[in-house]
């Protein structure tokens, strides 16, 4: 018997946080589900990462009108993924930022990026009608954007390549609070899809720089105190060294995907099997590597068949 396609089979429901982890800070997260954040200045909010439905970022404001009736003035995209961005209408956000590349890949490959992850995991996507078309930013910007909530300071800042080449993290300086997106995740697997192995480590380096007292990553629990953010940097650096060395090392060799698939399963299954997503990314993740270690810059474009094709290939037993 086959194993069922991506999170197809998985269906219930998680339940969510909503947690104040500093001054006017909230991680709402979802038991390894894609988290978002909320940033209260002294006029106005940020949220940061919209979840994938308008009916499902409801939930989200939902729970911010229980600290604040402050308008939702803008939302942050970290990414282009459809799961991240989707759901951003339901806002009504003056403004729509992300990095000039979140946009341009947005342009190249969104659809078909939605089309991938709505058949993948369809449980993240309620309500999937609700939503009115691909997620175009207002305001971009190359490498940082600072923002200012009456007085309160929000930087914006592309730090390098990694989970896609367009990440950005988000800054709260007064607080010393750091929105990741999933370049940093905690207990969850680390999708390596559109990523880039080659630059992540320095990405994370540039992350561990700030310090941060408190930290959202793209999923898993809100890391509160210096130590276990650097604890979630650590492992999130581990998981993609045990993806990336294993397939590289096949690849090196003139092996195949399917043998690079038991190398790196080898090595990540001991210390990650119990992950949330774990199976659903390992596929991906592995392809991806093995790409990258032949020599392809760019991550080739996810399409529903595409994901279906590698998926009866490597998740057959």
């Amino acid at each position: 018997m086959s194993i069922a396609f991506a999170s197809t089979d998985d269906l219930a429901e998680k339940t969510v946080s909503f947690i104040e982890i500093g001054p006017g800070l909230y991680a709402y997260t979802a038991e390894g589900d894609p988290n978002s954040g909320v940033i209260i200045g002294d006029d106005a909010v940020m949220v940061v990462d919209a979840q994938a439905t308008p009916a499902m970022a409801q939930r989200l404001i939902a729970q911010i009108r229980t600290v604040t009736d402050k308008p939702i003035r803008y939302v942050t995209l970290t990414h282009y993924h459809a799961v991240r961005v989707l759901g951003a209408s339901a806002f009504g956000a003056e403004q729509i930022l992300a990095s000039a590349r979140c946009r341009a890949m947005i342009h190249e490959r969104g659809q078909e990026d939605w089309a991938s992850e709505l058949a993948r995991f369809p449980r993240l996507f309620q309500a999937a009608e609700t939503v009115p078309g691909l997620t175009w930013p207002t305001l971009t910007f190359d490498t940082r954007l600072t923002v200012y909530l009456g007085r309160r300071r929000i930087d914006l800042i592309h730090l390098g390549r990694a989970h896609t080449a367009g990440d950005i993290v988000v800054c709260v300086p007064d607080a010393g609070v750091m929105f990741s997106g999933d370049i940093v995740e905690y207990r969850s697997a680390c999708y390596c899809g559109d990523g880039h192995f080659a630059d992540w480590g320095t990405t994370l380096d540039a992350i561990g720089t700030f310090r941060p007292g408190a930290l959202v990553p793209g999923r898993g629990d809100a890391l509160v105190g210096t130590d276990m953010v650097a604890a979630a940097i650590a492992t999130t650096r581990d998981f993609l060294d045990s993806i990336y060395r294993p397939a590289a090392a096949v690849a090196a060799r003139g092996g195949t995907l399917q043998e690079a698939f038991v190398s790196v399963r080898a090595a990540c299954d001991p210390k990650f099997q119990d992950y949330a997503i774990y199976e659903h990314c390992l596929p991906f993740n592995v392809a991806r590597a093995f790409d990258e270690a032949l020599g392809m810059d760019t991550p080739r474009i996810w399409t529903a068949e595409r994901d279906h094709a590698l998926w009866a290939a490597l998740s057959a037993p």
